[in-house]
């Protein structure tokens, strides 16, 4: 199969063939799509295997669907009316068309529509689209050349690129521009490189650089008259083999070359599809994915109603099918987990991640519409979605945005799908799709995909469950939701961290100290250097101030000592201590038998935390305690405390409180404050 094996007929569906265009150039995927596509050719030898019926698969939300068609072919006047091959007897292309009409219902429904969604249903890709206008990437080179590396790379990771000229006042669609380019018409991408033009086209470091992309017609003519056109004179600069070597022809195939900045000038809309890794076995990044289905469905009870619309409806927007994503969330105790709600252990959905951050892909997809087009409700819904940081031991619906922060919103749009990628912090997210109206029912399947596993889960429950075991041990009467902002004027410590020395040589402490320091691998000088080492008389402890003295370290006992130098030979590593008068912080939440802790802020006594938590509290009169330590390898220090008796009847803003000693609240102050925010409410749904 080959991209010149697709035209575009007489329906108006230049979009599935480009999209076909673009899957001729991946065997295995086509292959996916044409399953045992030998078994079901023409064999001449064999003529009465020929059944007169084929096969064909498609990824339509989240499963694939075969599709089987027979050999009659809408023709006329003994040519084919749809699309075609160059050659009269190669059929493939017509027949992959049929099949894909059946599945959307009729040719009919094929008119008009995007090459995303094609290729979407060829591969179970995720779909992105960019606006090169609103992006300005005509414009700004920088941006223009992220946009090409980008490209490339999903270009040769097996991806599918397509791109189109939207329609304007004074450009109709169809309309020919100046360039030879047609409005309104999707166009294929065929191959992406860089180039370097001189005396050798792949040596001369001192070459011109061009960065070039092919594209192709879906009408197998009609091509680019601009500079790197098929007969234009920048080829001359080229030789025959590289020409060759490039697949250049000056045939009018509808096949042909321009630069990368043309291309951002010309085009206004570009389509990718991405083809996710999520195999363990492969030399490139690997993704974990998750993926699930969901629906917005309207009903008049508020607490039951899941079609709210955009985060522009206040009142509403909450009203949304609700994904929980905790994508660091540390049990700080066994009794903190929470019991298990509909649809599966919540402690599937729970787990620590490594790293400080971590990137996320998210793609957002509605159903499949064409087959209302009979009724005449065939466009797609505008959709997407909203990225909210919530407490970090959320396990409810919210009901009300008060400390969240809203992190990321996705473009909404009137495609199939729409695509997010953004590097999320430590913390639980809360992901809200949407349509853009409220009250708008359709299905829908969310894909994420993540470095680490992620548990997804609907959050369906408005409060904590009431069983039998609630009348023994207590049902919740209050909810209560802290977030931390922020301490300040914390009292410093020395702290602690451990550092290889390499290469050191000991001297008498009496004499210059000069040793070679090798390694000392910490992202900031420390103030001090403390070595550990062991001699005769026990361990001795060393210091110099290294903001004074570089790659030196002096020693000194607790004794008086004369070390011997036949001791410590070059080369020996020795176990060290790094301190540095500051402090780690971090908070600690504690609500009855619960416990939460913060990350820890390092090296500062002004720590900004944002840590949010959410409790619901069975005995109202037991306080909630906020503590501040300092994160210590010889053990954490404790730093100060807030009491709080959080009941409704406080003030729903910021505080900035004193930090106090161990204690009730007539303990003695201690050096700090935390600001801090508290909400209660003794509805436990309206948080």
């Amino acid at each position: 199969m080959s991209s010149h094996d697709f035209h575009q007929g007489k329906l108006g569906n230049c979009w599935f063939v480009a999209a076909c265009s673009c899957l001729a150039l991946r065997k295995s995927l086509w292959q996916q799509v044409i399953p045992d596509y030998k078994e079901q050719e023409w064999d001449p030898k064999n003529p009465r295997k020929y059944a007169g019926i084929f096969r064909f698969r498609f990824w339509r939300f989240g499963e694939w669907t075969e599709v089987v068609v027979d050999d009659l072919l809408p023709t006329e006047n003994g040519e084919l009316i749809y699309c075609h091959s160059n050659v009269r007897n190669e059929f493939w292309s017509a027949l992959l068309e049929k099949a894909y009409a059946k599945l959307a219902g009729s040719y009919q429904a094929l008119d008009g529509g995007c090459a995303a969604e094609a290729l979407v249903d060829f591969t179970g890709a995720v779909a992105e689209s960019i606006n090169l206008e609103e992006g300005k990437y005509g414009e700004v080179i920088s941006e223009q050349m992220k946009l090409f590396e980008d490209l490339m790379k999903v270009h040769k990771r097996g991806g599918f690129i397509s791109c189109s000229i939207s329609e304007s006042p004074g450009r109709p669609s169809e309309a020919e521009t100046g360039m030879g380019l047609i409005v309104g018409h999707a166009y294929s991408v065929t191959a992406i490189r860089k180039l370097r033009l001189g005396e050798s086209l792949l040596l001369s470091f001192k070459a011109e650089k061009l960065f070039m992309i092919r594209l192709r017609n879906p009408w197998g003519k009609k091509e680019w008259h601009g500079a790197w056109s098929d007969s234009s004179e920048e080829w001359k600069k080229v030789s025959d083999s590289e020409r060759k070597n490039l697949g250049l022809t000056v045939e009018n195939d509808g096949e042909f070359w321009m630069t990368f900045e043309d291309w951002c000038k010309n085009f206004t809309d570009v389509d990718i599809c991405r083809t996710v890794n999520t195999s363990y076995f492969s030399l490139h990044k690997t993704w974990e994915k998750e993926m699930m289905y969901g629906a917005w469905a309207k009903h008049p009870e508020p607490l039951l109603n899941r079609s709210g619309g955009c985060f522009d409806n206040s009142e509403t927007f909450l009203q949304n099918p609700q994904v929980g994503t905790p994508v660091f969330c540390e049990v700080f105790e066994n009794r903190d987990l929470p019991a298990e709600p509909p649809g599966g252990k919540f402690s599937e959905y729970l787990f620590d991640v490594k790293k400080a951050q971590d990137k996320v892909l998210v793609s957002l997809q509605q159903e499949d519409r064409r087959k209302y087009k009979k009724e005449g409700k065939g466009d797609n819904i505008t959709i997407g979605f909203e990225i909210l940081k919530v407490e970090d031991n959320r396990r409810y619906r919210l009901h009300k945005l008060t400390v969240q922060e809203r992190v990321a919103t996705s473009p909404y749009s009137n495609t199939r799908s729409v695509f997010l990628r953004r590097t999320l912090q430590q913390g639980r997210y809360v992901l809200v799709p949407t349509t853009y109206i409220p009250g708008v029912p359709t299905k829908f399947i969310l894909r994420l995909y993540t470095d680490v596993p992620s548990k997804l889960r609907e959050l369906k429950a408005d409060r904590p469950k009431m069983t039998c075991w609630s009348l023994l041990c207590g049902y919740p009467r209050r909810v209560t939701q802290i977030k931390v902002h922020s301490a300040e004027g914390l009292q410093k410590q020395d702290r602690s961290g451990a550092s290889p020395l390499i290469n050191c040589t000991l001297i008498h402490p009496a004499d210059v100290p000069v040793t070679s320091l090798a390694l000392c691998p910490f992202s900031t000088p420390p103030y001090a250097l403390y070595l550990l080492i062991t001699v005769n008389d026990g361990v001795l402890l060393c210091s110099l101030p290294f903001d004074k003295v570089v790659n030196t370290v002096g020693v000194m006992g607790k004794t008086p000592f004369d070390p011997d130098p036949n001791c410590f030979a070059e080369g020996a590593a020795f176990p060290a201590l790094v301190t540095q008068p500051g402090a780690d912080p971090y908070v600690l939440i504690k609500c009855e038998n619960q416990s939460r802790r913060s990350l820890v802020q390092h090296d500062t006594t002004s720590p900004v935390f944002n840590t949010q938590v959410i409790f619901y509290r069975k005995d109202i009169d037991s306080p909630v305690t906020i503590q501040v330590w300092s994160s210590s390898l010889l053990g954490d220090r404790f730093l100060g405390q807030a009491v709080l008796a959080a009941s409704p009847g406080q003030p729903r803003r910021p505080q900035r409180l004193r930090l106090r000693g161990r204690g009730g609240g007539e303990a003695a102050e201690v050096p700090g404050h935390i600001s801090l925010t508290v909400l209660c409410s003794d509805d436990l749904a309206e948080l």
